[in-house]
């Protein structure tokens, strides 16, 4: 059975990246973080694509993603404000470039009270309303 697209525009997806990431580190940070959200959430992912001469790709997120940028605080706080609304919210802390896997990366995380962490990235998703208050003061990414 295909996944159904959630395309309602009262829904949204963000991504706020730390603005003093490298680039290669904004668009790692990007990828695992958009990659919790789909997991999180399949029913955002449409259906998969075809060219002209019949080759398959992959399904992508069906609806847009906005990306943003900020600094250290503005990141501290988005967290607080998506956890605080409960919204879906996928990290990304300074600690997780230095590990190799993905347990190492929960262990990193896991040894870090909530308020100390050193986010460099957070992606949520939610009613559109709370995605954009979680985002207050962050700016679009360039």
């Amino acid at each position: 059975m295909a996944p159904v697209t959630d395309s309602r525009p009262d829904s949204r997806t963000a991504v706020l990246v730390r603005d003093d990431l490298a680039t290669w580190q904004r668009l790692n940070v990007t990828a695992f973080l958009l990659s919790g959200v789909t997991a999180a959430h399949p029913e955002l992912v449409g259906e998969p694509y075809a060219d002209a001469d019949g080759t398959g790709y992959l399904a992508l997120l069906g609806q847009p993603v906005r990306v943003f940028e900020g600094d250290a605080a503005t990141l501290r706080a988005a967290r607080q404000r998506a956890v605080g609304r409960g919204l879906s919210t996928a990290l990304f802390t300074a600690e997780m470039f230095t590990t190799g896997d993905d347990a190492a990366n929960r262990a990193a995380v896991a040894a870090v009270a909530a308020d100390a962490l050193d986010v460099v990235g957070l992606a949520v998703h939610g009613p559109k309303n709370s995605v954009d208050k979680v985002l207050k003061g962050a700016h679009a990414h360039p």
